[in-house]
């Protein structure tokens, strides 16, 4: 695959890095309580969508009040996006809570289950 292939996979990078920054002050919603990390940007091809994975501490109604506030937010991330990227076209942005640090923790817990005696 030629290096403009893996264009979407440097952009989705990219984008990590800068929502992150933003989770990290810029963004003053009051949803935005707990402490959330993104930690993955899936991007289409055509870089038109970007799911943006986001992982947050908290009880299941701060999960859902932080996927609400930063879906609320999606625009003005997506103007700032386009303007420290330089992109003509920023791309559309879906939330998505990311409970993969979950589940391997619950398998974790599982094993040692299983491995220990009695």
């Amino acid at each position: 695959m030629t290096v403009a292939g893996h264009r979407h996979e440097r952009v989705a990078g990219e984008i990590r890095q800068e929502i992150s920054a933003m989770l990290a002050g810029e963004l003053k919603d009051p949803r935005l309580v707990a402490f959330a990390t993104v930690t993955e940007v899936r991007m289409t091809p055509d870089l038109k969508q970007a799911k943006v994975y986001v992982s947050v501490m908290g009880s299941d109604a701060e999960q859902a009040s932080t996927i609400k506030g930063l879906t609320a937010a999606a625009g003005f991330i997506r103007h700032e996006l386009s303007e420290r990227l330089q992109l003509r076209r920023a791309p559309e942005l879906m939330f998505v809570l990311d409970r993969s640090e979950e589940y391997a923790q619950r398998i974790n817990e599982l094993l040692r289950r299983t491995k220990s005696p009695g």
